[in-house]
């Protein structure tokens, strides 16, 4: 098992020196996807997640109640992500009125927002510029293979023809096996950024109705209602 092991990875050593210099941008690119794929993975499915039917139950459970301090405290003891950033702002900002409160949540969706889509993108481009590397590379490769062939004795042009062929094609390999988990990725956390942006404007509407339905009952903390008359 493990002289296969070495097997691979010395025929993997092999390819990538005789790929020539193309493949060192390709290099670079796999170690770039590697650290904004690691990035994204960490922000998308635990940093900046949180279950956001628990965390809403919770929190009508007080809005129902009238009870704005203890939702905002709620809110407050909550994991900080971008859905408890909005809502935190949207509720210190119910003595000022609803159209404070969604102002306000508007704000912070802006502010937040970027957080959940930022350096996503940056995968679809690695993808994209390592399969024009692979191309580049191969190319390169292949001038150079035909201005060998030009100086070898005729009986041996062939074979020296599909060596540097099969070199030069190492190249293509190498950025397609970069630029299409590249592309995966950058889908999977496409989807998954679409979502968590679809949870807090829905959560933002949501919370605004809630506020507006149970304002008569609301009780405002004496804080609150100081800043709301400054």
């Amino acid at each position: 098992m493990g002289g296969e092991e070495l097997g691979v990875f010395g025929s993997l050593a092999k390819a990538f020196q005789d790929g020539g210099v193309g493949m060192y941008p390709i290099a670079f690119m796999s170690v770039f996807a590697l650290a904004v794929l690691a990035d994204r993975f960490y922000a998308l499915y635990f940093k900046n997640n949180i279950d956001k039917d628990a965390f809403l139950r919770g929190l009508k459970k007080y809005i129902y109640a009238g009870d704005l301090d203890k939702a905002i405290s709620y809110v407050a003891g909550q994991k900080r992500t971008p859905l408890t950033a909005v809502v935190k702002s949207g509720l210190i900002n119910v003595p000022k009125g609803e159209a404070e409160v969604q102002a306000a949540m508007d704000e912070a969706s802006l502010r937040e927002n970027p957080k959940i889509e930022t350096r996503t993108g940056y995968l679809a481009m690695i993808g994209n510029v390592s399969t024009l590397f692979g191309l580049l590379g191969t190319i390169l490769g292949l001038i150079k293979c035909f201005g060998a062939v030009a100086q070898v004795d005729p009986a041996t042009k062939a074979t020296v023809l599909s060596l540097g062929i099969s070199e030069a094609m190492n190249c293509t390999a190498f950025g397609l096996t970069v630029a299409i988990p590249s592309l995966l990725a950058f889908s999977v956390f496409q989807g998954r950024t679409q979502h968590m942006l679809d949870d807090i404007n829905e959560t933002t509407v949501g919370l605004l109705n809630l506020i507006i339905a149970n304002k008569d009952k609301m009780k405002i903390p004496e804080s609150l209602e100081e800043a709301a008359e400054e």
